[in-house]
């Protein structure tokens, strides 16, 4: 932590003594990247407005992340402004920066701000930073008012007041009432208190269950294979070809290898099919679920 603040305060201080460019020398230096790629023009760009960069990171240190990380963002953010930046608009670059240096930032905000993505749509972002201000803004109003306001209402009004739908205020309600918490931890103080992870529920299949549905299907493969057996050579062959195969026959292709008509091959599918359901009915009432 204290290499990260003296490291902070070294960016800072270089910023800070980085020249302060007029409005020609910038556009002569944004021509020159421009046109015709010049890195040090770009670096001289850049250094220029860092202090820029720095002091727009220190706005976002409240959502917890390494002034550090801040400002390597809007960093990204000033490099891709100037990458993008037209001089023939008119603008000053430092006012069409500041967008992409905001931008970078909250992008990287929000990314981190849980192991669940928490949004990335322009209205997603407008509540994420807008959200706990102009509620907070509400209830002092009404609180002054004397008027009571339950937490519909206060979700209706942050919705029109931003722009957003209801059901938006209210993900981002519950995505910004708490952080996330490692299932390694304990569920009490004690030391030998369980880890959450035990309370998980094991989703996979028990023994039992693995034992009994090991038992149906080799039941269902005995009760098959006599079906088959019970069939002539030329019908086994068509049901093999046509159901047991990872890529099933055409009855034109079977057809053509047995000198039949494709009609007759489905005929004499049909029939084999007919003779399965019998022996298997006579076998076992159970296994017609399987052929549900």
């Amino acid at each position: 932590m204290a290499l990260d603040s003296a490291r902070d305060m070294s960016l800072s201080r270089t910023a800070m003594k980085a020249e302060l460019l007029d409005a020609e020398t910038e556009l002569a230096l944004a021509y020159a990247w421009r046109d015709h790629r010049d890195e040090a023009a770009l670096h001289r760009l850049i250094t220029a407005y860092m202090r820029l960069a720095i002091s727009m990171a220190s706005k976002f240190k409240r959502y917890g992340a390494p002034m550090n990380d801040l400002i390597q963002e809007a960093g990204l953010g000033l490099m891709k402004a100037a990458d993008k930046f037209d001089p023939d608009r008119g603008v000053r670059f430092s006012t069409y920066a500041v967008w992409w240096i905001k931008a970078s930032i909250q992008d990287y905000v929000m990314r981190n701000w849980s192991m669940v993505r928490t949004g990335s749509t322009s209205s997603q972002k407008s509540l994420f930073f807008n959200m706990r201000r102009v509620q907070a803004r509400l209830e002092r109003e009404h609180a002054a008012s004397g008027e009571p306001l339950d937490k519909h209402q206060l979700r209706q009004l942050i919705s029109t007041e931003i722009g957003v739908p209801l059901h938006d205020v209210e993900m981002m309600e519950g995505r910004l009432s708490g952080s996330d918490y490692s299932l390694n931890a304990t569920q009490s103080v004690d030391d030998e208190g369980r880890e959450w992870i035990e309370a998980l529920e094991d989703e996979s299949a028990q023994a039992a269950e693995v034992v009994e549905d090991s038992h149906d299907t080799e039941q269902l493969r005995e009760w098959l294979l006599v079906a088959l057996n019970g069939l002539n050579e030329r019908e086994r062959f068509i049901v093999r070809e046509r159901k047991l195969r990872d890529d099933p026959r055409t009855l034109e292709s079977l057809g053509q290898q047995l000198k039949l008509s494709k009609e007759r091959v489905r005929q004499l599918e049909a029939a084999a099919f007919t003779k399965m359901k019998k022996s298997l009915e006579n076998q076992s009432h159970e296994v017609m679920h399987f052929l549900a």
